[in-house]
């Protein structure tokens, strides 16, 4: 009996964050942006749910890529499209990618003491029609690129993407502007490589095509195991 009051009280930890996984990679052209996530949705070692896109359209010209805590993600997506929504009233025009990046860096820093935990990768055309990237650490640091991978598997694609895009430490190589069609090949290439090794990354690959002419949509699938 006196052991039994000697017991400490059973202790249940409680965690804010759960990273429910996903990865995005963007690459900005001449007069173009794609964007591309993969579609599944898992936590630990369970799969939610196979067809989860974690791309999220913001205007004719801008598209958001979420991934991490989903349930972060849903919040801040909601919090930016009404901050867009507030400003199209106001302004009686649409936000631009870059006040959009500008916006969204903004919103991150407000609640730098109880971050988003999500991995934000912004893609769209700017004033000029020209391709745009923006990505983001958790308190809203904002980098402008012409290419960027985040998400799980962030660490295993960007090497891709420097080593086909950005020619880094590479001799005689004259740097030209990426085409589409080059563009949407090596995104796929870099997820097909990411499905092989992250296994919060597969199943298809949502991708979002950004030109002066609006929005297209793709899929492309990936290994399912």
């Amino acid at each position: 009996m006196e052991d039994y009051y000697r017991m400490e009280p059973k202790k249940a930890p409680f965690d804010f964050y759960t990273d429910n996984g996903g990865s995005i990679v963007a690459i900005a052209g001449e007069d173009f942006a794609v964007i591309g996530s993969d579609t599944r949705l898992s936590s630990g070692y369970s799969i939610h749910t196979r067809d989860q896109p974690k791309l999220f359209k913001l205007s004719e010209k801008t598209v958001l890529g979420c991934s991490g805590c989903w349930c972060d993600t849903l919040q801040l997506t909601k919090v930016v499209k009404a901050q867009m929504q507030m400003y199209y009233h106001d302004n009686n025009k649409t936000m631009s990618t870059p006040a959009v990046a500008q916006m969204l860096s903004t919103l991150l820093y407000y609640k730098r003491f109880l971050p988003y935990y999500v991995s934000n990768v912004l893609a769209g055309l700017d004033a000029d029609g020209k391709g745009c990237v923006y990505s983001y650490d958790p308190i809203g640091h904002c980098e402008k690129t012409m290419f960027k991978a985040g998400g799980s598997s962030g660490a295993l694609l960007q090497p891709l993407l420097d080593n086909q895009l950005g020619f880094l430490n590479m001799e005689n190589v004259k740097k030209r502007p990426v085409p589409l069609d080059k563009a949407l090949a090596i995104l796929k290439d870099v997820f097909i490589s990411a499905a092989e090794r992250d296994i919060y990354t597969g199943d298809s690959i949502a991708i979002s095509v950004i030109t002066k002419d609006g929005i297209r949509s793709e899929s492309f699938t990936l290994r399912r195991d």
